[in-house]
């Protein structure tokens, strides 16, 4: 437990920071990033997954709930070396998740504490935490969340069955390109623990003109994620059989 815990925190609050910084270069009035585009933030977030996997590397960097139940559910003996695939340990690692992307959401709002101080609309403020539809339509919403992650975790199990033991670069090439062509309804949390943990920072932190924090949305990037990666993990022995 103490190898889930220590890992995945780190490695999870390093993905968030990253990730979430790179939102608020490119969204908070002011920084030097501003106005930076989708690209900006697509290639971002790909390289907050690029740290955050060497970060996590003991506990087999899955840094993502999603991630976690595909493993479980495709009827892996391990999670990583030496932590077998069982419901505690699954547990363990959900809540290191989410507790990790909160300390990193914390983070990145203190290295940008003077630019949340100048800022004045509370749908940017709360856009640099957690995701938010493009078009509100919780069923639909969820069904793209769901396909993403599907996407994600089915090409991350196929990953580990290759012979060249692709990595953490292809890891994040991934997240560039499911950004960049699924995540416009979105905003591509593909990712429970990375929307659930900086939407609670952003509830409980003392940050101006931040309005609410959008619970009503909030089941989506939990539940579209889960559905995905237990699609991904049922469909993946099925390749690998060939």
């Amino acid at each position: 437990m103490e190898t889930i815990f220590l890992f995945e925190i780190m490695g999870t609050a390093t993905l968030t920071l990253l990730g979430g910084g790179v939102v608020a270069n490119a969204l908070l009035p002011g920084a030097k990033g501003n106005g930076g585009g989708p690209l900006m933030i697509h290639f971002g977030w790909g390289l907050a997954v690029f740290a955050a996997v060497y970060v996590s590397w003991g506990s087999g960097a899955h840094i993502n709930p999603a991630v976690t139940t595909g493993i479980f559910v495709s009827g892996e003996a391990e999670f990583a070396d030496g932590i077998a695939a069982n419901v505690p340990h699954m547990l363990a690692y959900f809540a290191a998740q989410v507790i990790g992307a909160f300390l990193g959401a914390v983070a990145a709002w203190l290295a940008y504490k003077k630019h949340y101080d100048a800022a004045d609309d509370p749908g940017v403020i709360k856009g640099t935490f957690s995701t938010d539809p493009a078009v509100r339509s919780y069923g639909w919403n969820t069904t793209t969340e769901a396909i993403a992650t599907f996407v994600l975790v089915l090409v991350i199990l196929l990953f580990g069955a290759t012979p060249s033991e692709l990595g953490p670069l292809e890891v994040a090439l991934l997240v560039v390109g499911i950004g960049a062509s699924l995540g416009g309804p979105t905003g591509y949390a593909i990712n429970p623990a990375r929307d659930l943990g900086p939407r609670i920072a952003h509830a409980v932190l003392p940050i101006r003109n931040k309005g609410g924090s959008d619970w009503a949305y909030a089941w989506v990037p939990i539940v579209g994620p889960i559905l995905g990666a237990t699609a991904a993990g049922l469909t993946a022995p099925i390749l690998l059989a060939g």
